[in-house]
C-alpha cells in the first residue's frame, strides 16, 4: 500500500486498531522504503527483514484474537528501529565499532525490552558515532550516514543514524542516545521531534556505556505526540540499573492535553518560558537565530509569557563535558581488549594482543578521547582537570535550579547551525565539538530536552528549536513542544527523497 511511510506513528496505530491496515502491510512498507533509499542515506547497520515480519504476523494473530491481550500493548504492530549502542537478545551489536564486530548479546536492553512487551516490530539496528562519540555520524566505524534533506550533508551525530532513518520515513519511531546532545543535535539537523530524557528517568539497563554519569536513551519521532506515545512505555523505575531513579512516571499522553486555565486559541497560557542570553552565540548562523526567535515568539501568541534569563557558567560546559566524558570513557572502554568478546587481532603476548586489538579495532576519534580521559585523570592531573570539572558541573546544574525557580521552561536553539557538510569539520576536532555547545548543559545537569523542527535555512534545512525542562518534567515541554507543532506547518515536511 503507497504512502504508509508518510504516516506518522500515531496515525499508523490508530489504522492497525481499525483494521485499515495490517501490520505486516506496514512492516512490508518501510522495509520496501528502507531497500529503496537505504543505499544512498546509509541509516542502517542491520536490518531485521525476516524478524520484523514474524513480529508482524504475531502482532496480526493478537489483534485478530481480540480481548485485553492486545488492548494491553500499546505498540502493536508498530516498526521501529535501534541505535547499535543498545543491546538487542540474538541481533548483533557492535556501537559502529569494528572492535565488537560479531558481538551478539544474550540479553535485551531494559527499554529494548519494554518495547518488545508494547508490541514494537524490530527493523533492525541504525548507525551511529563509534561508540556514540561524535556529533555527525562520520565516525562510524563502517560507514558514513547521509542527512536525507541534503546527501552531501551530515544528520547528525550520534544517533544520526537514527534521525535519518525516522526522516526518510524507514521506520515509524526509532531510539537513540544522549551524552551531550547526540539525540536532540540529529533531532534537529533532520528536522524531527527528539526526547533527552532526565538522567535516572530511564533505564541505562544494556546501554553500552560512553559517559556513565551522562548517557541516556531517548524517543525519535516525526511527531511530539509520537515522542510522547513511545516515551510513556519507556519511562520507569528498573531494579537492574542504580542510577534508575523510583519516581512515579505520568501520562504523558494526558500531559499533551492543554492545562485547565488554558483556552483553544492560547493552550500555553500560564506557562513561564525562559530565554537565556548566553545561548544565543556570537557566529550563530542567521537563518537559525531568526527561525528560534519567531519560534519563541509563536509560544507567546500560544499563551506563554516569556522572561530573558541568564545561565552564567554556560560558556564552562564544553570544557566541564570533554573532561567528565573522556574521563569516563577512559573507564568504560577499558574493557575492550580483544580477551572477553568482539573482536580480537592476536599478538606475540598478551599485551600485543591488547596493543593490536585496541589499535586497529577502535577509531581516531575514540583512541583520541581515550587519550584525554586517561590524561585527566592520571596522577599529578586529577584535581586541576577531573576534579575541577566535577565542581564547575555543579556551578553548572545550579545555575538552572535558579532559573527553574522562575520559569517553567526554557526555549534556545538546539545548534548554532543547521547541519554541516560532509567532511567539512573532520579535520578540526574542536570546531566540531562546538555543534554541541547548546546541548552539552543539559547532560551536565541531568535535565531533559527536546527537540523539534522550527522552520528551514535558505538552503532548504531544518532548525530545531531546543525547550528544556526541570529534571523529570518531560511532561511540561513535552506539552509545550506539542502545542508550538501543532500549530505550524514545520513537522509536516518531508525530504524531496522520499516525498509520495
Amino acid at each position: 500500500m503507497s504512502g504508509l511511510t508518510d504516516l506518522t506513528l500515531s496515525e499508523a496505530l490508530a489504522k492497525l486498531d481499525s483494521r485499515e491496515i495490517s501490520a505486516v502491510e506496514l512492516a512490508r512498507a518501510y522495509l520496501d522504503q528502507i531497500a529503496q533509499h537505504d543505499d544512498q542515506i546509509k541509516a542502517y547497520l542491520t536490518v531485521t527483514a525476516d524478524l520484523a515480519l514474524q513480529q508482524a504476523e504475531e502482532a496480526d494473530r493478537q489483534r485478530a484474537a481480540g480481548g485485553p491481550q492486545g488492548v494491553r500493548k500499546p505498540l502493536l504492530g508498530i516498526p521501529l528501529a535501534i541505535k547499535d549502542v543498545l543491546s538487542t537478545r540474538g541481533v548483533e551489536t557492535t556501537c559502529a565499532s569494528k572492535i565488537l564486530k560479531g558481538y551478539v548479546p544474550t540479553f535485551d536492553a531494559t527499554v529494548v525490552a519494554r518495547l518488545y512487551e508494547a508490541g514494537m516490530v524490530m527493523l533492525g539496528k541504525l548507525n551511529c558515532d563509534e561508540f556514540a562519540m561524535g556529533s555527525s555520524t562520520e565516525n562510524s566505524g563502517y560507514f558514513v550516514t547521509r542527512n536525507p534533506w541534503d546527501l552531501g550533508r551530515v544528520p547528525g551525530g550520534s544517533s544520526g543514524g537514527s534521525s535519518a532513518a525516522v526522516a526518510a520515513g524507514m521506520c515509524a519511531g526509532a531510539l537513540g542516545t544522549d551524552t551531550g546532545g547526540s539525540i536532540r543535535l540529529p533531532g534537529a539537523f533532520c528536522g524531527i521531534a527528539a526526547l533527552k530524557p532526565s538522567y535516572g528517568r530511564v533505564s541505562r539497563y544494556g546501554l553500552i556505556a560512553y559517559g556513565s554519569s551522562l548517557d541516556g536513551a531517548g524517543p525519535m519521532t516525526r511527531t511530539v505526540e509520537d515522542a510522547a506515545r513511545l516515551f510513556q512505555v519507556m519511562a520507569g523505575h528498573d531494579p537492574l540499573d542504580s542510577t534508575s531513579m523510583p519516581v512515579d512516571v505520568p501520562d504523558y499522553m494526558a500531559a499533551l492535553k492543554p492545562l485547565p486555565e488554558a483556552t483553544a486559541d492560547r493552550p500555553l497560557a500560564g506557562l513561564r518560558v525562559g530565554i537565556p542570553k548566553e545561548y544565543f552565540v556570537p557566529g550563530m548562523q542567521p537563518a537559525v537565530e531568526k527561525a528560534v526567535r519567531a519560534a519563541i515568539d509563536r509560544l507567546a501568541d500560544l499563551g506563554a509569557t516569556t522572561i530573558e534569563i541568564s545561565l552564567p557558567h554556560t560558556e564552562y560546559s564544553l570544557p566541564v563535558y570533554y573532561l567528565v566524558a573522556t574521563s569516563e570513557a577512559s573507564a568504560n572502554l577499558a574493557r575492550y581488549d580483544g580477551i572477553r568478546f568482539g573482536a580480537r587481532v592476536q599478538g606475540t603476548d598478551l599485551f600485543d594482543t591488547y596493543r593490536k586489538t585496541r589499535g586497529q579495532g577502535f577509531g581516531a576519534e575514540v583512541k583520541r578521547r581515550i587519550v584525554l580521559g586517561t590524561y585527566a585523570l592520571s596522577a599529578g592531573y586529577y584535581d586541576a582537570f577531573y576534579g575541577k570539572a566535577s565542581q564547575v558541573r555543579t556551578l553548572i546544574k545550579r545555575d538552572f535550579d535558579r532559573a527553574f525557580e522562575q520559569v517553567d521552561v526554557i526555549a534556545a536553539a538546539t545548534s548554532p547551525s543547521t547541519a554541516f557538510k560532509l567532511g567539512e569539520n573532520v579535520s578540526d576536532p574542536l570546531q566540531m565539538y562546538l555543534t554541541d555547545v547548546l546541548t552539552i548543559p543539559a547532560n551536565l545537569a541531568g535535565i531533559c530536552g527536546l527537540s523539534l523542527s522550527c522552520g528551514f535555512d535558505e538552503n532548504g534545512l531544518p532548525i530545531g528549536l531546543q525547550i528544556l525542562g526541570p529534571a523529570f518534567r518531560e511532561d511540561v515541554i513535552l506539552r509545550a513542544g506539542h502545542a508550538y507543532e501543532r500549530s505550524t506547518e514545520w513537522w509536516k515536511q518531508r525530504p524531496a527523497l522520499v516525498r509520495s
